[in-house]
């Protein structure tokens, strides 16, 4: 099963802070009434606000709807630059260089991937560009993992025909759907098409950092009925391809929400997830059961927010435990700065996209 909401939308634990617990008085503590989110809207003039990122005292956002690449102030969004059609990433570093990928192809109806970019562009005026599809055919990183089912039976090779096999391995494929600095001189850019975490350097050359693992799902009855699929699926566990939708720089390695590849609606339940990737490229879960988990956020105290496009809402993550922040539709991207966190939403039938701040 091949990945579908990047395609229809473009087209562990280390990272959280523990409670401290309160010292003990004689007297009973009144208890805080719970905090409520209050959303403001700031701009509606976005489509497809992918990614809003902050650096340099600056926070952008990607609009893959315009292929602009804006500035937000208190006020409006000013555009800064107009990039080539498949804009989804983009970022900056404390010296206010910035960054943006981009991806071409047919990859909306199934086809071939034509281009995929990291284009880095120096304060200064100085560009360079990372072909990260070129990179992706050379090395593959996750040519050596088997997705699907392990052992499938000839009911089950027959079943997933259409879906490209029941049982197949790590394919070419390209694109950088989020990007975040590694101090002044690199980027680690989130590939969805290559499964992978890759390090750009300032002059555009391309290494992996990681290849994301498998991520394994249990067919249900009601899953396979929702696919079309026949009863011999029932049961069986498919591994799914690891999607990564956004990077977020830590102390020790990078937290980086997940989709795995296959239908991303609620056919087949919640599986996006959020992991901490260490520095020897290793993943450990953090949390999961998250409903199209396409960005996320920390803010200063380690608390992570997740972006759950299709269950309509903003998540935390605190020790581990998810729970519900605030309800979002369309909730897309996510970014914490100045003391707010700001979202973007994706335009649908219902109205436009949107900028809102969070506090």
């Amino acid at each position: 099963m091949t990945r579908t909401l990047l395609a229809a939308v473009a087209v562990g634990a280390a990272a959280c802070t523990a409670l401290m617990a309160a010292p003990a008085t004689a007297f009973a503590a009144e208890q805080a009434k719970p905090h409520v989110p209050k959303i403001k809207v700031l701009d509606t003039s976005v489509a497809a606000p992918f990614q809003i990122t902050y650096g340099h005292k600056t926070i952008l956002v990607a609009d893959g709807g315009t292929s602009t690449v804006s500035k937000l102030s208190r006020k409006k969004l000013y555009k800064l630059f107009e990039t080539p059609e498949g804009l989804g990433a983009v970022g900056m570093n404390a010296r206010g260089d910035t960054a943006y990928g981009i991806q071409q192809g047919d990859a909306a109806n199934g086809g071939p991937v034509t281009k995929a970019e990291l284009v880095i562009r120096s304060k200064k005026g100085v560009t360079h560009t990372a072909d990260l599809l070129a990179y992706d055919t050379a090395k593959n990183p996750d040519q050596g993992i088997t997705y699907g089912i392990d052992n499938p039976t000839l009911c089950q090779q027959k079943a997933f025909e259409a879906w490209g096999g029941a049982r197949y391995s790590g394919g070419v494929d390209s694109h950088p759907y989020a990007v975040a600095p590694l101090g002044t001189s690199s980027w680690v850019v989130a590939d969805a098409g290559g499964n992978d975490l890759l390090k750009v350097d300032e002059k555009g050359n391309v290494s992996t950092l990681a290849v994301l693992p498998r991520q394994a799902s249990t067919i249900t009855a009601e899953g396979a009925a929702a696919l079309g699929l026949p009863d011999c699926v029932v049961g069986a566990t498919y591994n799914f391809e690891a999607v990564p939708t956004d990077v977020e720089v830590t102390k020790d390695g990078f937290l980086v929400s997940l989709l795995p590849g296959g239908p991303e609606d609620p056919s087949l339940g919640a599986r996006g997830s959020v992991v901490h990737v260490d520095g020897q490229g290793m993943t450990h879960l953090v949390a999961g059961g998250l409903l199209g988990a396409t960005n996320l956020a920390v803010d200063p105290q380690g608390v992570i927010y997740v972006a759950e496009l299709f269950a309509g809402r903003i998540s935390r993550i605190q020790d581990g435990v998810v729970s519900k922040y605030v309800d979002l539709p369309n909730a897309l991207s996510l970014q914490f700065a100045h003391g707010n966190l700001y979202a973007g939403t994706l335009a649908s039938e219902s109205g436009p996209g949107s900028i809102v701040s969070i506090r």
